[in-house]
């Protein structure tokens, strides 16, 4: 299993923050409001990898049969080496290029809510908005946990649909088809 959780959980993470750092270098950072969306797509996607990870424990290691319990448990450690590998690349990024991603993403939402006809009163508080987040970004452990809840509940969202497909408590008859079990 633990092979499994690193491979699965390495590649993942590695695609995650891969495809980000990509649309962050080829001028995405400044817009990055208005991508998230994109953004959690990908993690889905590649997420999905979970889903591979576990059937494969099921069907090589267990010969086919997983409870869900077990099957939940080998979900989350895949998401959770995913999880680590996203925050660790995420920093070595952030070191790589000063910081800087902060100062950009606050400077886009603020040109967002002033374009998109906010108040003086609205972008003011905006703005105070964004300078108390770049003060907790700009504290490492505050980041990491910033930055690991952004993918950490949607892999747990991807564990558990997969726990529950894929959990099979008990080997089916080498006749009957799959979609005739009943759980």
């Amino acid at each position: 299993m633990n092979r499994i959780a690193l491979v699965y959980g390495s590649l993942s993470g590695l695609a995650i923050i891969g495809t980000a750092v990509l649309g962050m270098s080829l001028g995405g950072a400044s817009d990055m409001e208005s991508t998230k969306w994109l953004g959690y797509l990908v993690m889905i996607v590649a997420l999905s990898l979970v889903f591979v990870g576990v059937k494969q424990y099921r069907d090589r290691e267990l010969g086919g049969v997983i409870r869900f319990g077990s099957a939940l448990k080998v979900g989350l450690a895949i998401v959770l080496v995913a999880s680590v590998v996203y925050v660790a690349v995420w920093e070595v990024y952030l070191a790589a290029t000063d910081y800087a991603f902060i100062d950009v993403y606050a400077e886009s939402v603020l040109e967002q809510r002033a374009e998109a006809g906010a108040t003086p009163a609205e972008v003011e508080a905006a703005r105070e908005e964004m300078a108390a987040m770049v003060a907790r970004y700009d504290r490492m452990p505050s980041r990491l946990f910033l930055t690991f809840l952004e993918i950490f509940p949607v892999g747990v969202a991807v564990a558990l649909v997969s726990a529950a497909v894929l959990r099979r408590p008990e080997v089916l008859p080498a006749d009957e088809p799959a979609w005739a079990e009943v759980s």
